[in-house]
């Protein structure tokens, strides 16, 4: 690929997006979005944060991580499992305590996976779409009332470009990024009659681990040779669309899903 985009551009550096914020983050854990997106809150100047994920060592790696890379000593973790109603309530509560109320929440939990629809077996399809989906809405559920009832905050969801396109061997996570979408536009719509506002990123293909482990190295190859840029987004990337639409930047924007994808038309 000769196109002159497709070298990693420089990391931009923090503008103060997030200053005086509070943001908590799902399954933020690793080196995936949410943990850059956790990485970025900070450097955004977001005097607070929480982040959760399932793995507690994984967890408590990316706490001490946090707090060493971005000198922000108000980082909090808890452990979560965005398929279970408790822990999904307790997130919250501890978040809203340890915060003093939470401004910003980040839903990043999901799941992938390969599978033809002839091969996938309901509890594969029930998975990927509790975790990534309903776990989106038990979060979203949870943390409306807390921020309906103070006028204001603002929430990210994190979609797919599946969502829109299609690929084989992906209806479970494409059918459930595309539920990610429809539940942002419709909750948007409640949440902005109490000043809060909901909005999402539709990633491409961001390289991290883990997408490297669940996937082979042609498919991500080929994925990345469709986009304009030549290459694969960075996850930091990703992130920084999402520090935009939780700031005021974003103040009139709401049910959007945006695409952080550079895919040829």
């Amino acid at each position: 690929m000769t196109n002159s985009m497709s070298t990693i551009p420089k990391y931009v550096e923090g503008h103060g997006l997030l200053k005086g914020k509070s943001v908590l983050i799902t399954a933020a854990a690793g080196a995936g979005i949410g943990f850059s997106a956790a990485k970025r809150a900070a450097e955004e100047g977001c005097r607070a944060l929480m982040i959760s994920d399932i793995h507690p060592r994984r967890l408590e790696e990316a706490v001490a991580a946090l707090k060493q890379e971005t000198g922000l000593n108000e980082i909090y973790g808890q452990l979560c499992n965005v398929t279970v109603e408790e822990e999904v309530q307790a997130l919250v509560a501890a978040a809203e305590e340890q915060l003093g109320g939470v401004d910003v929440l980040i839903n990043n939990a999901g799941l992938g996976g390969q599978k033809t629809v002839v091969e996938m077996s309901d509890e594969e399809w029930h998975r990927v779409l509790d975790i990534t989906l309903t776990g989106t809405f038990r979060m979203t559920r949870a943390m409306l009332p807390h921020m309906q009832k103070r006028g204001a905050g603002a929430i990210v969801n994190n979609a797919s470009v599946l969502g829109w396109r299609a690929q084989k061997e992906q209806a479970h996570y494409a059918a459930a990024k595309a539920g990610v979408m429809a539940l942002t536009r419709c909750s948007a719509l409640e949440a902005a009659d109490h000043g809060v506002r909901i909005n999402a990123v539709s990633p491409s293909i961001a390289l991290h681990d883990f997408l490297k482990k669940a996937s082979s190295e042609e498919l991500l190859a080929q994925l990345a040779s469709r986009e304009a840029f030549g290459r694969a987004a960075e996850v930091w990337e990703v992130a920084n669309v999402m520090m935009f639409l939780a700031s005021d930047y974003a103040s009139y924007m709401t049910g959007e899903v945006l695409s952080v994808s550079s895919q040829h038309a």
